[in-house]
């Protein structure tokens, strides 16, 4: 349990710190930049942020269910 607890919160500060980076581009895009695409970056790196916080949580989920999978095979005689 202590490893998915890593994983979790790796993908938590990853996500969050890319996130705001993103958001950050972004904004600096949208308002301040004449370049269309400093936006477009910055809402690229939002996504990504968000893929990869969505595929550490998936991943943390797989191992769990293979976990529970094995336990039962284990308990079956």
């Amino acid at each position: 349990m202590e490893s998915k607890t890593k994983i979790l919160n790796a993908v938590k500060y990853i996500g969050s710190t890319i996130l705001a980076l993103g958001v950050a581009i972004f904004l600096y895009g949208f308002f301040v930049s004449n370049y269309g695409s400093v936006t477009g970056i910055g809402i690229g790196t939002v996504m990504g942020a968000v893929f990869i916080f969505l595929m550490g949580v998936f991943f943390v989920a797989t191992e769990e269910m293979q976990e529970k999978a094995n336990q039962r095979v284990r308990l079956d005689p």
